[in-house]
Parts: structure tokens; sequence; C-alpha cells
């Protein structure tokens, strides 16, 4: 101890210093240990020595607090009670000094660590980060310290997200964002500040913290002014963007369409590999549609961008350097379609959409036909592939898509079959174990999507793949499958909203619909549908459907998924109940879905907002109880209730409209019926038909239907229109209706000729009613 001591007895500041630090660099726990007690007092009288400490206490600090290992030792156990004891700031130091040699550097782990910040707290780091700097030190050292401490705290998860950590966000956003940074000594506080950051962002509920204390402006705020760091700022950035970019957008859109702004100019103008990395950067900044093309300085950027992307896929390129293309590529036509591809012609544009797609579908097919079933990295890139390929499907379907000729269609029609063949391939390969996958889940959404549109080629290949599709669609909605999280790239082709938050969809029937619904047209891949259970499958997800609908349709808008989804299964239901009626009478799953139209279709029927619905749950439940008629499940009171319905929805789609000009008046569809008659005309005529075929199956429908106004309301109509006028195939449909309520009720009969009916049958050509009425 002696020398720490002067000559005259004094304290030795030089001397104690000197010999901590020998203590650290050596390891000599025993001579750091007696020493500390009068060097506390050192810091406390000496200002010199307190600089010096504080200008080492950093590098002890990062030293010690941020490694994982330690057993406790009764030396520690007592510095827990030496922090515990200190009076001032200064002994607080001191304290932390000990700290920093009795636990050993690599010798700790949260455990231990969180028990110093326990011992220090927040109250001595609150002071650190607020306190004037005292004279003879460097700016900010207080703060550097403080961050410092911070920084090594926040390396446990559990205090990242401790309040007392998250309102230092303000802080943080205010250091990093510090301007004349060309200060050496500023720079390890910068990255401390960002340490502490990217610990907060990594919190369950950081990112939203981080959002909420404006963090996003100040990121955006560094990397514009290219302060020290900016290259993380933009990297925590993209963190934000990846799971919450619509609040981030709404909160700070200027300043995000600043730095969006930024990059797409560098990536226009870059020729070294920072374009690559600026490429793949640029998907996650893009806003939403249509933030871009409404303004000028967005087109500016979307042109910056189209630049730089079609300097890159022109280019002969490794995958590592094209694969970030493709995946922006495929993000900018889900968003903006072809509205960003901003060449200097047509014909550029043309070819740049064929060339974009055709790389898509080179990748698919490379990727698909030589890899084996396990995930990788490249899968991200081959599912936006598929939203490219998809892409370019919906442009050659689209009669009023111009940018593309004919040739050009037809091409593409014919790699994309190819690139669909080489999906086929794939997913023949599955098996039970790699069902879980989202990329399967993604496979099979964009093959559903082909099928929607092209069912006459591979057909051979897709009858064989059917028995696959109807099992993984059983498994994923009776929930036999693990659910994962969606990869970002795979929820850009729109699996779902969210895939960071989101849960991986079970609904991939949603997609396959309207594909099985062409199929079931057709005998050979209707027998595999019914031959594998679906008929089964497709009542019990309908079943759901409707509960979903039934329980949310009135805070719903029109033709949402679920309404679709619906519309669609009436469709297949309806296919296999045209094309299989002894399938009808075997399968009880048959008479369970009409029990179900039956008892829906009222409330249906009332509600003008979903008429399309309506009309498939009444043309459907009439074709089927044509068949079962004599079902036992159904009651009196249900099926009266069911025909009333079905009554008021055939009978009010068509009325008298005059027309001045001509001096005549013709049969027209009601207004209400009108915005959807191309969706629902089919359907009217179909129930039409059925119906006349319930009457005579039901002794007591005729006089339902007589009682309605119905047969004088349709013989008005025929009396004040212009023959001429009228469609064939709606008299045809008027004379079905009136032919057999004539043959079986006396009344409807009466009432016929009472109107006119067998001078109007002879005038409207209704050979088989007026032969009927003149048989009497």
């Amino acid at each position: 101890m002696c020398l720490i001591l002067n000559s005259s007895g004094l304290l030795n500041y030089d001397s104690a210093f000197h010999w901590v630090r020998i203590g650290f660099q050596q390891s000599d726990a025993d001579r750091t240990w007696k020493v500390c007690a009068v060097y506390m007092r050192c810091l406390v009288r000496s200002p010199c020595l307190f600089v010096r400490f504080i200008v080492l206490w950093p590098q002890l600090l990062k030293t010690t607090l941020m490694v994982p290992r330690m057993q406790e030792t009764q030396p520690l156990n007592d510095v827990w009670r030496f922090c515990g004891m200190q009076k001032n700031d200064s002994e607080q130091f001191a304290a932390l000094l000990l700290v920093t040699k009795v636990v050993q550097a690599g010798a700790i782990d949260a455990k231990t660590r969180r028990r110093i910040f326990d011992a220090v707290g927040f109250t001595f780091l609150n002071r650190l980060l607020i306190s004037r700097t005292p004279d003879g030190c460097p700016d900010h050292i207080f703060q550097a310290l403080g961050l410092t401490l911070l920084a090594c705290f926040c390396t446990d998860p559990s205090l990242a997200a401790h309040t007392q950590v998250l309102n230092k966000i303000p802080t943080l956003n205010e250091v990093i964002c510090r301007q004349h940074q060309d200060n050496l000594a500023m720079k390890p506080v910068i990255e401390d500040a960002y340490q502490c950051l990217f610990a907060i962002a990594e919190t369950p509920a950081g990112q939203q913290h981080l959002l909420d204390h404006g963090s996003v402006s100040a990121l955006c705020l560094t990397y514009q002014s290219q302060n020290h760091g900016h290259s993380r700022a933009l990297q925590l950035l993209k963190i934000l963007l990846n799971t919450m970019g619509f609040q981030c957008w709404k909160k700070s859109k200027s300043e995000l369409m600043d730095v969006f702004c930024m990059l797409c100019r560098e990536f226009c103008q870059s020729e070294d590999s920072k374009k690559f990395e600026l490429c793949e950067i640029l998907s996650f900044f893009l806003p939403s549609p249509p933030s871009l093309t409404s303004s000028p300085l967005g087109i500016e950027c979307l042109k910056n961008t189209y630049t730089g992307l079609s300097s890159i896929l022109k280019s002969k390129l490794t995958v590592s350097q094209r694969d970030p293309a493709l995946k922006l590529s495929s993000c900018l036509l889900s968003d903006y379609g072809i509205d960003w591809i901003l060449a200097d012609s047509r014909r550029a544009r043309s070819k740049f959409l064929s060339l974009l797609v055709n790389l898509a579908c080179v990748e698919v097919r490379l990727y698909l036909e030589d890899t084996v079933l396990e995930e990788d990295e490249r899968q991200a890139v081959i599912a936006a592939c598929y939203g490219i390929i998809e892409f370019g499907m919906m442009t050659c379907i689209n009669a009023e898509t111009l940018l593309l000729t004919q040739e050009q269609k037809l091409q593409l029609i014919d790699i994309m079959t190819e690139a669909f063949g080489a999906v086929v391939y794939y997913l023949k390969q599955v098996d039970l174990e790699r069902m879980h996958s989202p990329f399967i889940f993604a496979s099979v959404r964009i093959l559903s999507a082909w099928l929607a549109e092209e069912t006459s080629s591979l057909k051979q290949e897709i009858c064989d793949l059917l028995p696959f599709l109807v099992h993984y669609a059983r498994s994923l909605f009776s929930g036999k499958v693990e659910i994962n999280q969606l990869s970002c790239q795979i929820a850009k082709i729109r699996l779902s909203e969210d895939s960071s938050k989101s849960a991986w969809p079970r609904d991939v029937l949603r997609f396959l619909l309207p594909g099985l619904c062409h199929l079931t047209a057709e005998e050979k891949p209707r027998e595999i549908l019914i031959k594998e259970g679906f008929p089964s499958l497709l009542l019990l997800y309908f079943c759901s459907q409707w509960e979903a609908f039934n329980s949310n349709h009135q805070s719903l808008p029109n033709h949402t998924d679920v309404e679709m989804s619906i519309q669609t299964s009436c469709g297949i239901f309806l296919n296999l109940v045209v094309t299989e009626p002894d399938l009808v009478r075997q399968e009880d799953c048959f008479s369970s879905l009409l029990s179900l139209l039956m008892k829906s279709a009222p409330s249906l029927v009332v509600n003008t907002d979903h008429l399309v619905l309506a009309a498939n749950f009444v043309t459907l439940g009439l074709m089927i109880y044509r068949i079962l008629s004599n079902s036992s499940v159904l009651s009196t009171p249900v099926v009266s209730t069911f025909f009333k319905s079905a009554i008021h929805l055939l009978s009010n789609a068509h009325f008298i409209k005059a027309n001045p000009e001509e001096n005549t008046s013709n049969i027209a569809v009601t207004g209400q019926y009108f915005r959807c008659w191309d969706e629902i005309s089919e359907l009217w005529f179909l129930g039409m038909q059925a119906f006349a075929s319930c009457l005579p199956l039901v002794p007591w429908l005729p006089q339902l239907v007589l009682e309605s106004g119905w047969p004088r309301n349709i013989l008005h109509l025929l009396d004040q229109a212009s023959p001429t006028s009228v469609d064939m195939e709606l008299v045809t449909a008027f004379q079905g209706l009136l032919l057999q309520l004539a043959k079986h009720s006396r009344q409807c009969e009466d009432l016929i000729l009472s109107e006119g009916g067998e001078q109007k049958a002879n005038l409207y050509g209704m050979a088989a009613l007026e032969q009927h009425l003149q048989g009497k």
C-alpha cells in the first residue's frame, strides 16, 4: 500500500492509477481489490485521475459485460454489497471499476449481467446521460459513459425491453443525428447508440416504441446526411419497414420518400457492387400504391428504378446478382403493374416485360426440375418469380391490355406452360413430411391461378396431381399440418397481408376452387375428385365459409374473398348436381347441403347487397331438391319458406320498360338485377327451369305460386311487351313455368286462360303451352 503514498504520507494519484491499471492488465484480483478502496478516494479528490478513469472505463465495461459465461465467486458476492453501499456518483464510478475487475472478461452470463444492472440501477445511468460535462473533460463524456453502460446492458433482451431503456430512444435518436461527427471521439458513442437501437428493435414491442418515438425520421435524416453509421441506419430502417412498413410510411412519409428517392438515384447511377446491394434494399422501401405514380417525384423514382433494373437484367450476371433484381421486379409488378416500366416506347416496354417473364420462367424450371425437396434461400427468389409469372399470365389473358402483341402473348403462354409443367413435376414429389413448407403453399397457389385460366394444357399431368391437391387441401383445412411463419418474399405474392406477424394461411382451397370449378365440368378430372372424397371436403369448407360470412357480412363489402369462395363452391356443386345425379342420391353430404341452403337462402334473398350469392343459393337448392324431394331431413315449413324466397328472387327480375321513341314497351331487367345480370343471368334461367321441375314434386307448390301473383305478372309482361322485342330464351323460361302450373293445378290453368294465355302462347310461339290449353 505504501507504493501509492508519497513521502509526505499523501495519496500518490499517478501511482494509484498505475497499480489499478496493472491489476487489470495482469488479472491480479487481490492487488486490485486492496487498492480499490484507496483509489476510490483518489477519484473523489483528483479531477486529473477522474479524467484518466473515464477514458479507460468504457473499454473495461465492454470487455467485462458483453461476453457470456460466469460462475459466481465470493468476491463477486461482495461486489453486489459494495455497489449497493455507494453514497455518491464518484464512489459509484469506483464500484463499477471494481466490477470490471472482479467479473473476469469472458466469464459473464445473462443472470450475472442482470445482477450488475440491478446493483447499478437507472438513477445513476440517467444522470450520466443528462449531466453537464465538467471542466477539463472531453465533450459529452458523461453521455458517452452512460451509452456505453446502456449498450452493455442492452445485450440482455429482457433489459433491452425495460421501460427505462425504451424511454432513452429520443436520446439515442439525437445522438445518431448529431452533426459535426468528424470528431473521432464521437464515433464510439454513435456505435453504442446504434447497438442500443438494434437491441430494442429485436424485442417484441421494441419496434413499435421506435416508431412512436420518431426513430424512423431520425434514421432517415442520418442516412440523408451520411453521418457516421448511416449504413447501420439503413439496415435498421430495413428491419422496421419489413415488419411494419405501412405504419412507418404513415408516420414518416416525407422522410422515407426522400430516402427512397436518394436510393433510387444511387441505384440508377451506380455501376459497381453497390448496385446489387441497393437492389435488395429497395424492395423493403417500396411505398404502397399509388404513392409513386401520383407525383412527379415518385415517377422519377420509378424511372430510376426501371433504368437500374433494365441494366441488370439485360446483362450476363451470376445468380446472386440477378436474384435481387427478380425480387424487386416482382414487388413492383405486384404493387404498380406495368406503370413502373417507364421505357421510351411501347415496344421497349413490351420487350422488357417479356424478358422479365422469360427470366422468371427459366429460373422456375431450373430450380424445380433440378432441386431436391429441401428448403433453401433460393425459394424466396422462386416465390418472387411466381409473382412475375402470374402477372404475365394475367396480362396475356386480359383483352384490354394492349402492351403485348398477339405473337408475344402466344410465346409467353408457351414458356409459362413449360414453367407450370415444372411446378406440377415438383409437387408430385412432395411427401407428407414436406407439406408444412410455405414454399409448397406458394407453388400450389401459383398453379391454382393458372388452372383458373387454363385447363386445356397438361391435362394428364393435372389429373395425376389431383389426388395430391385434394389431400393437401384437406390436411391444411383440418389443421393436420404444422403452421409456420411465412417468409417476406412469399408474402409479396399476396399469400398474406403481413408475413412477419400472420400465421401461414390454411385456406389453400380459396385458390384452388376456380380451377376445380372448371375441372368438375370435365368427366375424367371429375371422377378423380369424386373418388378422392372431394365433395365431402367441399361441404366442410362451404359450411366454414358460410359461418364466417354469416357472422360478419354486415361489415364486409361486396365480393370479399369469403363471399367469392362461397359462390365458387356453389358453382362446383352445380357441376356435380347436373352431371352426377346418382352421386347426389348416394352421398349424405348433398342432403346436408340442401338443408343448409334452404335454411339460409331466405335471409340472403331479402338482402339485395348479396344478390349474386342469393341466386347461387336458390338455384343450387332447387337443383338438388329436384333429386332429393323425398328426403326426410327437411320439414315442410323450411321447404315452404325456401320456395317463397325462390319465387321472390325469380319473379322480381323483370319489368315493363316503355320506349317513347318507338311507342313500344319492352321487357327489361330490373335495376338491382341489372347491376349484376352478367353474373346471375345463367343462374336465373337455370333456376326457372329447376323451379318448373319442382312443381310436379310438391303438391302444394302450384297453389303457393298462384297466391304470390307471379303467373298473372308474367302474363301482364307478355301482354304489354312487343312480341318481337322479347328474347326467345326468356319466352322459353316463361313457357316452362306456365306449362307446369297449367298441368298440375286446375286453378292456375283457369287463371292462365282467363288472362288470355292461349292467345299469348300463339303470339309468342309457345307451342307446348298452346297445345295444352287447346287440349283442355
